[in-house]
């Protein structure tokens, strides 16, 4: 094992390839996460309510499907939702086996979806994108798993307007810990120190849930998710409560220009929600590989640097 660290800390380029190989592997997974997290949820939330409410006698016994085959993000086994095939190793092999079944499905030649491949490739760019950024490291190893998370939240994000517990609080804890390994002499590192993580977490909730508050007071509408408040607070954790107005504005920015974008190009409605989660997601991993020169910037540029 000490050769292979010894050859990807001294060959930047076989790290990066190590890393883009192993992405396309979690590229695929995360579909799996992206398309069976929010039925998990929603099953969960189901049985719950049965459990709570006098419509589980009206209901009846539960199937035998509900009863006997669980589901869950390994069993069962991936399979063409047209026709029910199982999806065989060959076949699931990240872009090359879309590529060769020409995006079709092996048993009934039903399209598959683009984006299988499309969130494959841009994990693995983007992931690719951060080990060259920060070189080999615990610094990269982390930065790659955020960034595999903010994929995940945001896809999910774009198809439910949910951003899962699940997955959201174990990231915002890991943050907090990771905050305990930064370098107490003041080095540059992705980590910062426990105050700033703390300090980080509380802010990013409490700014977005205070913006919240006030729009409901003024307006009687819900601006926002929960969800949005607690990935703003991952964010924290991981980047300290001096990334939070960067964040924030990068967000508002392109959010605002989707928004806009979306009315009048493709007449969406006013009233239709746009989910925010992968604007704070996109906003964050910018202020992860660039914050400090963005922000190092705009002081010099008003004279404050």
């Amino acid at each position: 094992m000490q050769p292979v660290i010894e050859l990807l800390s001294a060959q930047p380029g076989a790290f990066v390839a190590v890393v883009i190989a192993f992405a396309l592997l979690v590229g695929s997974f995360l579909n799996v996460v992206i398309h069976r997290l929010p039925i998990m949820m929603n099953r969960e939330w189901a049985a719950q309510c049965a459990e709570f409410t006098a419509d589980a006698a009206e209901r009846g016994p539960a199937t035998s499907t509900e009863k006997t085959q669980p589901y869950n993000l390994v069993v069962p086994r991936s399979a063409c939702p047209s026709c029910g095939h199982n999806i065989t190793a060959l076949q699931n092999i990240p872009i090359i086996s879309y590529l060769l079944l020409r995006g079709r499905c092996a048993g009934c030649k039903a399209p598959i979806s683009a984006r299988y491949p499309l969130i494959e490739a841009f994990t693995a760019a983007a992931a690719g994108y951060v080990a060259w950024h920060f070189g080999f490291g615990a610094e990269a190893l982390a930065a790659i798993v955020l960034t595999f998370v903010l994929i995940a939240l945001s896809a999910i994000d774009i198809d439910t307007q949910f951003l899962p517990d699940a997955i959201v609080l174990p990231t915002l804890w890991l943050g907090l810990i990771l905050s305990l390994f930064h370098p107490l002499e003041g080095a540059q590192t992705l980590f910062v120190a426990p105050p700033e993580a703390i300090v980080g977490a509380a802010a990013g909730y409490l700014s977005l849930w205070s913006v919240y508050q006030l729009f409901k007071l003024l307006t009687g509408k819900e601006g926002m998710g929960y969800g949005d408040f607690k990935l703003l607070a991952l964010l924290g954790a991981w980047l300290g409560w001096e990334k939070l107005p960067l964040i924030i504005l990068l967000s508002a920015v392109v959010g605002a220009v989707v928004g806009v974008s979306l009315i009048v190009f493709r007449r969406q409605g006013r009233d239709v929600p746009i989910p925010f989660g992968p604007y704070l997601a996109a906003a964050g991993w910018i202020a992860m590989l660039w914050g400090d020169q963005i922000i190092a910037g705009y002081l010099g540029y008003v004279g404050l640097g």
